[in-house]
């Protein structure tokens, strides 16, 4: 087999669906407590303390039994997730098409469930971290979105990472120098899932995924530890925003494994006072708050650490998560001035201001139609096992003049009408393997002709 031929094979393969199993239940939720208590005693021990953690966990309400998904559609969320998470290191871009090292990693077993690939098996312990964090990421955004779209059907569904959210009103970093921060502010969840409609409030809940290449008992543990990450971020009154714990179980022969939990209920961003509606299109200046959390216990009030956000911030803290989706769509598309007019300075903006990535040489110069629709984005050429191989990442065309000018508004308002109408074949043309997603990002891939 010559290797166009065996490299056509396995880009055919990025767009074949498949099940990954997902799992949720009483006795998953007693594991993680369990596993929470012995840490605790061990930490108690060494002299540090237990950790603040939410507790109200319970097995997911419906919960699905599977996730259809093909490889190309995980590829595509771990490379929307890591080039906005990249953001204020200046390398959004690149890193993004950094999501292409797992066009070999995964595979269907003979009873089409996902898991690793003889390739993704064969991995130096040094990148197993790495390997199972981004890809925990990536299905962990996939399960959340359809979940939460679920249950807002009407609603349209963004998945934002969390820190880049943060970083508009609290500083994340140590301003000592010496790294040395309390606890809860250095452990935090990695997305905010927002379920919203043009003009309304929108539903809001915390994510904190997890990934690990280890037993079952590994992903007790990596979820009791994500207990604490969500406890660090409050909406509302203390301990009320709801939140979904998922850990991936990534074993090196059987199918991969979600394993969800949640604490139900609903945050309303309902702006306060007169104003019904935030103005997405409002630029943010940078702010400064203070890193507490008001709990009230036994009819006390006491301050901790962590981050809060309180009702009269509710409409400051919707134009925040819609700008910072803004700028995670327009990075994914190529960076540049376009992301950084939606960042405030904690968030790097000034990466952003010129349009410059490393192994990118030009920005959001192309343009394809695929499945009939006009995409704008960044090519990426490489060699795949020795052939020439592109990828495109883009927006749909109209969406991406709305970002491009600044009218988030617009933007939400467009989308949010195309919502179940964009088209979910995996293939297009001479596109080997096309991923759409309900924001009007698309990714694709095919042989590049020589």
């Amino acid at each position: 087999m010559d290797e166009s031929k065996a490299v056509r094979e396995i880009l055919d393969e990025l767009s074949a669906t498949s099940h990954v199993q997902v799992r949720s239940s009483t006795e998953l939720a007693a594991h993680v407590s369990e596993a929470a208590e012995d840490e605790d005693e061990k930490r108690t021990g060494n002299g540090q303390g237990p950790l603040r953690r939410r507790t109200d966990y319970r097995a997911v309400r419906n919960a699905p039994r599977s996730l259809p998904l093909t490889p190309w559609q995980i590829i595509h969320a771990i490379g929307l997730g890591v080039a906005s998470a990249r953001q204020g290191a200046g390398r959004g871009l690149a890193e993004h098409w950094g999501s292409l090292r797992y066009n070999q990693a995964l595979e269907a077993n003979q009873g089409s469930y996902l898991q690793l690939s003889s390739e993704g098996r064969d991995l130096l312990r040094f990148y197993k971290a790495t390997q199972s964090g981004e890809i925990g990421t990536g299905f962990a955004s996939l399960l959340a979105e359809e979940l939460v779209r679920s249950r807002y059907p009407d609603h349209s569904v963004s998945v934002i990472p969390a820190d880049v959210a943060l970083k508009a009103g609290w500083t994340l970093r140590s301003t000592s120098g010496t790294g040395a921060r309390p606890e809860p502010l250095q452990r935090r969840p990695h997305f905010f899932v927002e379920a919203w409609q043009p003009g309304q409030p929108s539903k809001v809940l915390l994510l904190s995924s997890k990934g690990t290449h280890s037993s079952v008992h590994q992903v007790h543990k990596q979820l009791s530890t994500a207990s604490a990450h969500v406890e660090s971020v409050h909406i509302g009154p203390y301990g009320t925003v709801p939140y979904l714990l998922i850990g991936t179980e990534i074993p090196k022969k059987e199918s991969l494994a979600l394993h969800i939990l949640e604490a139900p209920g609903t945050t309303i961003l309902r702006p306060s006072g007169e104003t019904s509606e935030a103005n997405l299109d409002l630029a943010l200046d940078q702010e400064n708050r203070m890193a507490d959390v008001v709990r009230h216990t036994d009819r006390k009030r006491t301050t901790i650490p962590g981050f809060q956000v309180l009702p009269d911030s509710f409409a400051w803290f919707s134009i925040v998560l819609a700008r910072a989706e803004a700028a995670t769509l327009t990075a994914f598309t190529g960076g540049g001035k376009p992301t950084a007019q939606y960042l405030t300075k904690e968030q790097g903006r000034r990466h952003f201001q010129h349009d410059v990535h490393a192994n990118t040489d030009r920005m959001r110069d192309a343009e394809h139609p695929i499945h009939g629709m006009d995409f704008v984005g960044t090519d990426h050429i490489y060699r795949l096992n020795g052939t020439r191989v592109e990828a495109f990442s883009g927006l749909q065309k109209n969406l991406y003049t709305h970002l491009h000018h600044g009218r988030v508004n617009e933007y939400r308002r467009d989308v949010h009408a195309q919502r179940g109408q964009w088209p979910d074949r995996s293939t297009s043309g001479r596109w080997n393997a096309v991923s759409i997603r309900a924001d009007g990002t698309v990714m694709a891939i095919r042989l590049q002709d020589e």
